[in-house]
């Protein structure tokens, strides 16, 4: 929601020169990716309530549930042509723990190597050379130290969390960006991680017909639920 990063720069020249050589249809989503919008924290809420919960009622572990996603948003421009490529799973799992209004610890794994986009040729470069999958299968973001939270209600509030992103055998120190949101009785959080692909051992590539940006982000949206 990979070393070169949360990334397929790489992948989408692959499939490019492809399709040169091959013909077929994949040049077309290769030169055309599909617009993906990004995570919104109010879609799909039906029960936000401006009620107050009691104090401390939030104490406890939270767990990430099923509707969660995480993938990569990277942009590049193409002929000429600024596009955003955008890759996505539901394979996302995690926790988070909440003491006294403070966010103490938290977690989020995402199985990398299921990450897709709307082109397969793309996806397998990704998985096998970009982010070697096979021995890094999963990224992870965890919280560095603890945060103080507002008050979280049916108005989506905003959250800066420090934590570490390991993606494909690289560390980095990162700020998650969230947009946090109460709905029924879970909670949906959105966040963002702008990362600089060259800090995980990539080297944008620049071929003339296409340039990938230095900087991409780290998208998801989980669903939390209250489990102890």
């Amino acid at each position: 929601m990979t070393k070169r990063a949360l990334l397929v720069p790489l992948g989408i020249v692959v499939a490019v020169i492809l399709a040169v050589v091959t013909g077929g249809p994949i040049i077309s989503s290769a030169l055309n990716p599909k617009q993906v919008d990004p995570f919104s924290v109010t879609a799909g809420a039906s029960q936000v309530s401006t009620t107050p919960r009691p104090t401390g009622a939030d104490n406890g572990t939270w767990t990430v549930g099923s509707g969660s996603q995480a993938g990569y948003r990277v942009n590049e421009v193409l002929n000429g042509n600024a596009v955003a490529v955008v890759g996505r799973t539901d394979r996302v799992t995690g926790s988070a723990t909440v003491a006294n209004g403070n966010l103490t610890a938290a977690s989020i794994a995402v199985e990398a190597g299921t990450i897709a986009t709307d082109n397969s040729g793309r996806d397998n470069y990704f998985r096998f050379t970009v982010i070697s999958a096979g021995k890094y299968p999963q990224a992870t973001f965890t919280l560095n130290s603890p945060v103080t939270l507002p008050e979280i209600g049916g108005t989506p509030v905003e959250v800066k969390v420090p934590g570490t992103l390991a993606l494909a055998g690289a560390q980095r120190a990162v700020t998650a960006d969230l947009q946090v949101l109460r709905d029924g009785d879970r909670i949906v959080a959105v966040g963002t991680i702008p990362i600089a692909v060259k800090d995980f051992g990539i080297d944008p590539p620049n071929l003339g017909f296409v340039k990938v940006e230095d900087h991409a982000q780290v998208e998801f949206r989980v669903n939390l639920t209250q489990s102890g």
